[in-house]
């Protein structure tokens, strides 16, 4: 197997994406329940949609289906170093 440097740069920005996109779906899903019950807990707004952002960020580390990867090694294209 050989080593392939990942372009952490492409990886972080495609990552904090998906996790900012995670963020606020799970927001926005604690937010509306808590709405319908007539008390918003924004502390359990915020912690919920944050660990749902961690775990996003966690997921991405076995790769990213937004960054295009032809060979299938968990590397996206752009981000693989130059062949050896």
């Amino acid at each position: 197997m050989k080593y392939t440097k990942r372009n952490w740069a492409a990886w972080a920005a495609a990552a904090g994406i998906r996790a900012a996109k995670t963020f606020g779906q799970s927001a926005a899903a604690v937010l509306v329940s808590s709405a319908v019950i007539q008390e918003v807990d924004w502390a359990l707004v915020l912690g919920t949609a944050a660990l749902a952002a961690l775990a996003s960020l966690a997921t991405s580390l076995a790769g990213l289906p937004e960054l295009p990867d032809a060979d299938g090694d968990g590397i996206p294209d752009s981000a693989e170093g130059p062949e050896s």
